[in-house]
């Protein structure tokens, strides 16, 4: 029986459905990171933070995480980057009050992280 890591276990649909979530995840944590932003600011100071504060995680991402990155990070340092970013998107999200969203975003991200891990994806 080949073991439970290999990608050949699971439907080609399941995998490519993993790597679909981590990318609106990815999206999801600027909205957040936006939201939060807007919150927490007030007049000019929330458009401000709604706008730098994805802006800075894009950068990082594009930078470190991105798989055309040229200095995208080996996966031991890319793995704590990402799920970093994306615990910070959901503190964001509690902080703002967007209690029910991030809860969603966090556990999502938790299984999905897991489901990378499982199927060997954390490479794509």
């Amino acid at each position: 029986m080949p073991p439970a890591s290999d990608q050949g276990t699971r439907a080609p649909s399941a995998l490519a459905a993993n790597l679909a979530l981590k990318f609106v995840l990815e999206l999801a944590a600027l909205a957040l990171l936006a939201y939060w932003g807007a919150v927490a600011g007030a007049g000019f100071g929330a458009v401000a933070l709604a706008v730098a504060a994805p802006a800075i995680m894009i950068v990082l991402w594009a930078r470190f995480a991105a798989p055309r990155s040229r200095h995208r990070l080996a996966v031991p340092a890319r793995i704590p980057l990402e799920l970093g970013l994306f615990a910070l998107a959901a503190a964001a999200g509690y902080a703002a009050g967007a209690v029910i969203s991030a809860t969603i975003f966090a556990v999502a991200a938790a299984l999905n992280a897991g489901g990378l891990t499982a199927w060997q994806q954390w490479e794509s």
